[in-house]
């Protein structure tokens, strides 16, 4: 497959550009080029920011912690008994269904781990 440019879209103004920074193929090039200029460790502070230059290490390491932090939707088919225990344990709880099953996922997972 082809690799994709890298080059910034061209513009006719600032509101086109802001628009296509903000459209999902734009936050997927951004997230491309920190990512390369993060493995080059040519990450540098711009002109206008006031964040001091941070070392590479740690950026990868806030990064790695993002990604722990992030959540991506699965479909998952799950019998109907163990959907209203989950209901019925987040009722008393006075918490959503979905979080108990996650919170049982996870525990699991720690425990098979």
């Amino acid at each position: 497959m082809p690799r994709k440019s890298t080059k910034r879209r061209e513009s006719g103004s600032k509101i086109e550009e802001t628009d296509w920074y903000a459209s999902p193929a734009g936050r997927r090039q951004t997230q491309r080029e920190f990512e390369r200029a993060l493995k080059d460790g040519t990450l540098v502070r711009s002109s206008g920011s006031r964040i001091p230059r941070t070392n590479p290490d740690v950026l990868k390491t806030l990064l790695e912690q993002a990604k722990a932090n992030a959540t991506r939707a699965v479909s998952i088919r799950l019998p109907i008994a163990d959907i209203e225990l989950a209901k019925s344990i987040a009722s008393k709880q006075g918490i959503g269904y979905q979080t108990v099953l996650k919170q049982a996922i996870r525990n699991g997972l720690k425990r098979a781990g």
